[in-house]
């Protein structure tokens, strides 16, 4: 195959693997992401372009990105608003200025990954806007066509895929709210080999296709599944009443609308809800390719450790990052409070001086910030490093003059020691892709 494809979202579970499975085919990749400096050095071979759909709102700003292209595959989506994600630039402003962009450039072929349920009926603007795009694509006058999977699985995980698998990890049982909602996993490689076969002559044109897998099961059974698939021993599935589970898909959407992107949000249990099956559309027979259910991946695809501590930590890490981030916090607001006598005799006892109490007032504004820091999401990592360099400052300024505290009952300076660790896990594992 020759010709050059524009993957969009390449940086995205499902983008990622679609431009290395055109790449493998043959084609000459332009990639396209909102953010390219990451994603540029894991595929340096890629022509990676800046590609933000809130921005990319004209034909004009989408022709230098066409140049040269002959086919486009859109695999951009936004699960909801918030943390500058947006429905509307990233469903509807930005795929209009593509289209019409496409028709002026002459690009020959349009793929357009969308999702089974994205219908108005599901009562959400993920879906909505989602089924606007499709009317955008269908009313266009290019050689088109829309593939919308069910839920997408592989070894990697991603959004939902990992709550899944962190829900089969849980400890003692498996909480899952409903439980009967009704999956037709497709993996992702079949998802790619079908990209792949529709960017070949004489593929299927002008068509929605629904792509779930052959094989039906419920949200309970899933959990069950890769329960078995991570190695762990059989739990019992307990569903959640949606009264109890109402305050946490509450507290993901105030996270995602502050940067932290979770599927813990009600848009997603709207949509599983309404329908995360689609119906048989024939898509393999009609691209030529093989399908394989959910449990004949699985077996196909053997966990590793990597799998089971991704399924593990997934709930750790957010415990971990509010827990250090409330521990650097409390303490700052403590020494400006109630502990502030005390810490400024600790810092005469240290034999500070009349400098004790500018200490204490510098040290406890330093804890404040930096457990207020910690919470904004484009900067946890970097600040879980500050917080393990400065704890490294606490501790030799406070071994040079009060070396005594090591051996102390209470240990004030070895409690510090296991905190110092959390920083590190916490800044080791913000990778969020």
């Amino acid at each position: 195959m020759s010709g050059r494809v524009l993957v969009l979202g390449a940086n995205g579970f499902i983008g990622s693997h679609v431009a290395a499975a055109l790449s493998a085919e043959g084609w000459s990749l332009r990639a396209g992401a909102r953010r390219i400096a990451e994603p540029s050095r894991r595929a340096p071979r890629f022509d990676w372009v800046a590609a933000d759909f809130s921005k990319l709102t004209t034909v004009q700003a989408w022709a230098p990105l066409l140049e040269g292209v002959s086919a486009v595959v859109n695999c951009v989506g936004v699960l909801q608003d918030g943390g500058g994600d947006s429905t509307r630039a990233a469903h509807v402003d930005g795929p209009r200025a593509l289209i019409a962009a496409c028709e002026a450039a002459g690009v020959a072929r349009l793929i357009h990954i969308s999702a089974v349920g994205a219908d108005e009926a599901a009562g959400t603007d993920y879906a909505r806007t989602k089924a606007e795009t499709e009317r955008l694509v269908e009313g266009s006058a290019l050689d088109w066509l829309i593939l919308r999977p069910s839920l997408v699985v592989d070894r990697a995980a991603f959004g939902g895929t990992g709550l899944i698998r962190a829900l089969a990890a849980f400890p003692l049982f498996s909480p899952v709210v409903g439980g009967d909602q009704t999956f037709r996993p497709i993996p992702l490689g079949d998802l790619t080999a079908a990209v792949v076969a529709a960017q070949r002559p004489g593929a299927p044109s002008r068509l929605i296709l629904d792509m779930p897998g052959p094989e039906a099961v419920t949200m309970a059974e899933t959990v069950r599944l890769y329960r078995g698939w991570l190695g762990l021993k059989p739990a019992p599935v307990v569903r959640i009443p949606r009264a109890l589970a109402a305050p946490a898909l509450a507290i993901g959407d105030l996270l995602g609308r502050l940067g932290w992107s979770s599927p813990i949000r009600t848009t997603a249990m709207r949509q599983m809800d309404h329908d995360v099956a689609g119906r048989d559309s024939g898509w393999a027979e009609r691209l030529g390719v093989s399908s394989r259910g959910f449990s004949r991946f699985l077996a196909e695809t053997p966990a590793s450790v990597q799998d089971v501590w991704h399924a593990r930590l997934w709930f750790v890490r957010p415990i971990s990052i509010l827990t250090l981030g409330l521990f650097w916090l409390i303490t700052g607001l403590i020494s400006f409070g109630p502990g502030w006598s005390g810490a400024v005799a600790i810092l005469h006892e240290g034999g500070y001086g009349r400098w004790a109490g500018a200490v204490a007032g510098w040290g406890a504004l330093l804890d404040v910030v930096l457990g207020l820091a910690l919470f904004v999401r484009p900067w946890t990592a970097r600040v879980a490093i500050l917080m393990c360099l400065a704890t490294v400052g606490y501790l030799i300024a406070g071994t040079l003059s009060l070396p005594h505290y090591w051996i102390d009952p209470l240990g004030p300076w070895l409690k510090v020691l296991p905190m110092m660790a959390l920083c590190l896990f916490v800044a080791a594992t913000d990778a969020r892709r």
